[in-house]
């Protein structure tokens, strides 16, 4: 009976010790981030999956799908996290673009800031595309042909090119950029790579 208690009470102090050790890792995980999700979705389940549209799974499977996938692909607990955030972007619901002028809040941030900090994943520095499925906006018959509210929806819809693997998630996966940004981020990309 004694050597009982002694293995439960050491039992005991291991479940303790190791929900204290993942409730503090729980605690100071960072969240995600979509941007940098959308890369690693590009580099590591592009090689097994084909993008679907990120609307078909609700944030709650988006989780689940995900956390599986982290074992079989032996992902890292950020890089779920940012995965994650990335596929569950698209489920963010979004104001449509309304024809009348709307009052919004300004973040400050320049075209090229938005572009810089959000868009670059994958769109790349040079506008060429960084990842497969993703356009060249510097083709000039390509995305930059399209008029600006076509373009200006696309963005904050979100959009994905028939056939194409790679869905853009509604405003670039960053749900904060208000549509003055998202108008901003659109001149600087037809001033850097439009003909």
């Amino acid at each position: 009976m004694k050597l009982t208690n002694t293995i439960l009470s050491k039992l005991f102090a291991s479940i303790v010790l190791l929900l204290s050790t993942a409730f503090m890792t729980t605690a100071i995980a960072e969240e995600g981030n979509s941007a940098v999700g959308a890369k690693l979705w590009a580099e590591t389940c592009n090689r097994c999956h084909n993008m679907r549209d990120p609307k078909e799974f609700s944030d709650e499977h988006w989780d689940t799908i995900v956390k599986h996938m982290r074992v079989r692909a032996g992902l890292t607990g950020q890089d779920t996290r940012d995965i994650t955030a990335f596929l569950q972007s698209a489920n963010t619901p979004i104001k449509p673009v309304s024809k009348k002028k709307q009052v919004v809040s300004e973040s400050g941030l320049s075209g090229k800031e938005v572009y810089n900090t959000t868009c670059v994943a994958c769109h790349a520095a040079n506008g060429k595309g960084s990842l497969p499925g993703v356009p060249d906006l510097t083709d000039k018959n390509g995305r930059l042909t399209k008029a600006d509210l076509e373009l200006l929806d696309n963005i904050l819809m979100g959009f994905q090119t028939p056939g194409s693997s790679m869905a853009m998630p509604p405003r670039g996966g960053n749900a904060s950029l208000s549509d003055a940004d998202i108008k901003a981020v659109l001149a600087y990309i037809r001033s850097s790579f439009g003909h």
